[in-house]
């Protein structure tokens, strides 16, 4: 019998003003404050190099409990998003100095400092359904269509990434591991291989 696992996010949205929007999202963890809601998927593969000698854009995690997300690559500029879940995957897409400017898996961008992000790959199941029963993937036991199901995955469930091919994704969400279609989560390139 297959398990079905939560670790997502809720997000509920209300209106601040007519261009800042507050997003409150409870998590098993913590709470995450953000501003600026935008739906932007990330399809585009590593096509340059940035100052750290590393590819942009590339998919990188929050490492710490507490980051903050400013409008600008310093401590000066305004904090616009507060994250409080580490693992949550994010999409370095430019560099500056010590500062990635990133987008998140609901298409909001801001500035993190380079030290509260980690290279360790994560991805996020189904962040752009709102429907459970719509939105839930399937976590198998070998990457095939017709394979067993291990455990279903709710949208916004957050799993460590071990390896992906062309079509599936080796993930573990808390003790349990097994394959992903690579079209139900957020922090892989469509086209990328990573090796176990």
């Amino acid at each position: 019998m297959a398990k079905s696992y939560s670790n997502k996010s809720v997000f509920r949205l209300t209106t601040k003003s007519c261009w800042k929007k507050l997003v409150l999202a409870l998590s098993v963890s913590g709470l995450v404050l953000v501003s600026h809601s935008v739906e932007t998927p990330a399809h585009a593969q590593a096509s340059a190099t940035g100052k750290s000698g590393l590819p942009l854009p590339r998919f990188v995690s929050i490492k710490s409990k507490r980051v903050n997300m400013r409008v600008g690559p310093g401590k000066q500029y305004q904090v616009v998003w507060m994250y409080l879940k580490p693992g949550l995957p994010m999409e370095i897409i430019q560099e500056f100095d010590n500062w990635r400017k990133v987008r998140d898996p609901e298409g909001n961008e801001g500035w993190i400092l380079h030290s509260l992000l980690s290279g360790v790959r994560t991805a996020i199941v189904n962040p752009w359904e709102n429907d459970n029963a719509r939105g839930m993937a399937d976590l198998k036991k070998t990457p095939s269509n017709n394979a067993s199901i291990s455990a279903k995955l709710e949208p916004g469930v957050i799993a460590r990434v071990s390896s992906c091919d062309s079509d599936w994704c080796k993930i573990s969400v808390e003790d349990v591991e097994g394959y992903v279609s690579k079209n139900k989560i957020w922090g892989v390139y469509p086209d990328e291989k990573i090796e176990d």
